[in-house]
């Protein structure tokens, strides 16, 4: 037996070898890279990991007759990792393949079963280890020990004579289990390393994404050729790509770099890619320069990556990454690009919203909105990007609230807007705050039903604003805001919102009624005074034994 374990222990390090220089290729990597498999990607992995087990059958040693091998590391690795469909057809292709070598062999048939069991055991631990645990290899240490042993217990079963079969089980049983157990959690934890590295380039790549927002947003306040041409200038030098491109639904609104001859600002666009996703609104990868489908003859852009440009769900135009080589899109270049293109949208939606020069001679308004804080939406843009691999049914939904807070933000004026398009407001921001603390930040509402009033806009989210940053964050970093509004009658509502925070300090206190607040601490301090020129009394600040409670009165404007 320890002659067998010996050999077994030199076998799993060739395999172990072999994997690692297949996990290093630029063509595995690119697959198992993907959120989602194509059929063609779960074919050629179920054929890499049915590989595995085949080389881990050519690498056993003879024991009696009987195969002493390392198949099973590729089969389960496989589905533990890739899902069910990869593990079912590698355990089926080492499967019939240890059976057809060997037809009339003493193990054949309980090997070969065994392989295939195992195929379908590898799904099964899948479903049930993908739930963000990272402790997938223990799976596969404890399933290689369990399917090792299935499959002494087959060969008892089914090797005829019983004698010898209990003497191959007796000799390999532990060298088998211990091995292939041992090769599993390797394997897992080889591929795995390869899905750290990509959660590592997107986090690098979304970092990078903000940078170049934050150097960007500037110029997104008067959108022009000129503008818009620096924003392709930025974009391109940051990332090292050889042009860049914005484009409408129609036309090219700036290009930078190579192929400039041709690719002309004001001209219609003319690579039927750009069109493509402009149709379908993928982004669209392309590595070869027949894919770009370029008019002109010469043009000497080989690879690119296009992103769709959106205003909510509708498409708006393209930004477009080029090189001048082949094969230059890594997956690097495609996280990048998805990042940058979400974050221009919303900067596009941000000045198509946000005409702040007709809104000069609304100071109450203006005031509010020149709050709009950068590094909020910064910090909520990169907790969307971090979600984005991790959970993107909730990344789609903080999208959807930033672009309502946003919006509102910036497009409500004078006019009186529903209350539930304010609360729409609260519940939005409060949701993007919610995604960045978790649990350290909770919300409560105690709303009266049938309220159908007109108030003034930006009336209510400032006071919970103020609650969360000021009295919440600020203080011991976690807490409860609860904000209830109760109807007086048909045209009056009482609104309370109360924080168990650091409390409000009597000096701000009576700044706020003083109207002496600090110019870049205005929120609170507005509406108060706001409350005042319309209803002739404003908010009542209470500070509690821990927190603040805020009450004022609104009287429908409708």
């Amino acid at each position: 037996m320890i002659n067998v374990m010996i050999r077994m222990i030199n076998n799993l390090g060739y395999v172990v070898l072999i994997v690692f220089i297949i996990t290093r290729l630029k063509y595995f990597k690119k697959i198992v890279r993907k959120d989602k498999f194509t059929k063609k990607d779960k074919l050629i992995l179920s054929i890499i990991f049915g590989a595995f087990g085949i080389i881990g059958t050519y690498m056993g040693t003879n024991v009696n007759g009987a195969i002493a091998n390392t198949r099973i590391i590729g089969v389960m690795a496989g589905g533990i990792l890739c899902g069910p469909e990869i593990g079912i057809f590698a355990g089926l292709i080492a499967g019939i393949h240890r059976f057809l070598i060997d037809i009339n062999g003493i193990t054949s048939a309980p090997c070969a079963i065994t392989t295939i069991i195992s195929g379908f055991a590898a799904g099964y631990v899948y479903k049930i280890s993908s739930n963000g645990n990272n402790s997938k290899w223990k799976f596969g240490l404890w399933s290689g020990i369990i399917m090792e042993s299935l499959e002494m217990l087959l060969i008892l079963l089914i090797s005829k004579p019983y004698e010898r079969a209990l003497t191959i089980v007796k000799s390999i049983y532990i060298p088998m289990s211990f091995t292939n157990a041992l090769g599993i959690a390797i394997l897992i934890i080889l591929v795995e390393n390869t899905f750290e590295e990509n959660e590592a380039i997107a986090a690098k790549q979304a970092k990078l994404s903000l940078e170049i927002a934050n150097k960007t947003l500037p110029l997104f306040r008067e959108i022009n050729k000129d503008s818009l041409r620096e924003v392709c200038t930025i974009i391109k030098e940051s990332i090292g790509a050889d042009a860049v491109s914005i484009t409408d639904k129609e036309y090219v609104a700036a290009h930078v770099g190579l192929g400039d001859d041709h690719h002309i600002p004001g001209e219609k666009i003319a690579t039927k890619s750009t069109k493509k996703v402009l149709n379908e609104g993928i982004i669209l990868s392309i590595n070869h320069p027949e894919q770009i489908e370029c008019n002109y003859a010469n043009c000497p852009l080989k690879s690119a990556i296009i992103s769709p440009l959106k205003d909510g769900k509708e498409i708006i135009g393209t930004l477009k990454i080029y090189y001048g080589k082949e094969n230059a899109v890594t997956f690097s270049v495609e996280s990048l690009a998805e990042g940058l293109s979400q974050i221009i949208s919303t900067q596009f939606e941000i000045s198509k919203l946000g005409k702040l020069q007709e809104m000069a001679n609304k100071a109450e308004i203006k005031a509010l909105q020149a709050q709009i804080n950068p590094h909020f939406m910064f910090n909520a843009l990169n907790t969307i990007s971090s979600l984005i691999r991790t959970n993107p049914d909730k990344a789609r939904e903080l999208i959807v609230d930033l672009s309502t807070y946003l919006r509102y933000n910036i497009s409500q004026g004078l006019a009186p807007v529903d209350l539930s398009k304010e609360l729409e407001q609260v519940k939005a921001y409060v949701e993007i705050e919610k995604a960045r603390f978790g649990d350290k930040l909770n919300m409560l509402y105690d709303i009266d039903e049938d309220i159908n009033i007109k108030i003034p806009c930006l009336i209510i989210q400032p006071i919970v604003e103020n609650a969360i940053k000021h009295g919440i964050l600020e203080g011991t970093g976690k807490g409860t805001v609860k904000l209830t509004i109760n109807k007086i009658d048909d045209k009056n509502i009482n609104v309370i919102v109360e924080d168990n925070g650091q409390g409000i300090s009597e000096d701000i206190i009576k700044k706020v009624y003083e109207n002496k607040m600090d110019e870049n601490k205005i929120g609170i301090s507005n509406v108060h005074n706001r409350l005042i020129y319309l209803y002739g009394e404003g908010l009542k600040i209470q500070r509690l034994n821990m927190g603040t409670r805020i009450t004022y009165k609104i009287k429908s404007l409708g």
